[in-house]
């Protein structure tokens, strides 16, 4: 009997949909703008967390499918970066995975990851100290020594990782998507507890949906390091980028902020 699995399409605005029965597009921050009708399922129905997009972003659908989803697999991907390959011929979207792809792969993977974003020139503490603020991952470091003193040591050497599976993208089975998501809210809204009267740009407070990038990347390797998940069960899968990115406008902020203290101050 096959596996089922479900995977959300993080949106907030109308955008090229896969067909394929295993995504679900998914309004977030639903609870934002009540008067927005995308069309898709919404993150303010049953048990959410919608109203605090604005510093969640994609987590708000996270947060959604974990609570509200009943599959033996949930993932999440964005309206702009799915997994899949670019194809020779045909649009981009021609490329995006489908369940006649993954569905096999369930019986021999427990977690699927995007292939590993490089920085090479930066680990991954540096880069988001000096492309944004890094007090609130500082904080986070700070709560899980509180909290799981048992992953202090691995966060540390992920901040050290000049590499990282990046994007709030991944497949997990649910027993697994269970364990992440209390671990990771738990670290989340005791930040934001601690951090009320911080002042940032709308830009900026968006920093919880970015920290969760690398604190994924923190509870999959002290997963790996406990037993829980086994290296052979991880699959790294490529992934697409539905537009055009602008490389010379991007290169040209990184360098900014790292040789000149500018963060950055939007998205590429």
């Amino acid at each position: 009997m096959s596996k089922s699995v479900q995977i959300i399409v993080a949106t907030h605005k109308n955008y090229y949909m896969p067909p394929d029965a295993i995504y679900l597009p998914l309004q977030v921050g639903a609870a934002c703008k009540p008067d927005l009708d995308k069309g898709y399922t919404k993150d303010d129905t049953g048990e959410n967390i919608s109203s605090k997009n604005a510093g969640y972003c994609e987590l708000t659908g996270l947060y959604w499918a974990w609570k509200n989803l009943d599959a033996d697999y949930i993932g999440i991907v964005h309206y702009r970066r799915h997994f899949g390959r670019k194809t020779k011929a045909g649009s981009v979207s021609d490329g995006i995975m489908c369940g006649h792809e993954l569905i096999p792969l369930l019986e021999h993977f427990t977690v699927f990851v995007p292939k590993k974003r490089h920085y090479y020139i930066e680990t991954l503490y540096s880069h988001y100290a000096h492309t944004l603020y890094p007090e609130p991952l500082d904080l986070s470091r700070q709560i899980i020594a509180t909290k799981y003193p048992e992953y202090l040591k691995t966060f540390d050497d992920v901040m050290q990782q000049k590499w990282g599976y990046m994007f709030n993208m991944f497949i997990l089975r649910r027993d697994k998507l269970n364990q992440y998501c209390e671990w990771l809210f738990d670290i989340l809204f005791t930040l934001e507890k601690r951090m009320e009267d911080s002042q940032f740009s709308d830009f900026h407070a968006r920093f919880y949906g970015r920290i969760s990038e690398i604190l994924f990347n923190v509870w999959l390797r002290q997963q790996i390091i406990q037993g829980n998940i086994l290296q052979e069960q991880v699959k790294e899968l490529d992934y697409i980028y539905m537009e055009k990115v602008d490389w010379f406008r991007k290169g040209r902020a990184f360098l900014g902020a790292k040789f000149l203290g500018r963060k950055y101050e939007g998205s590429f």
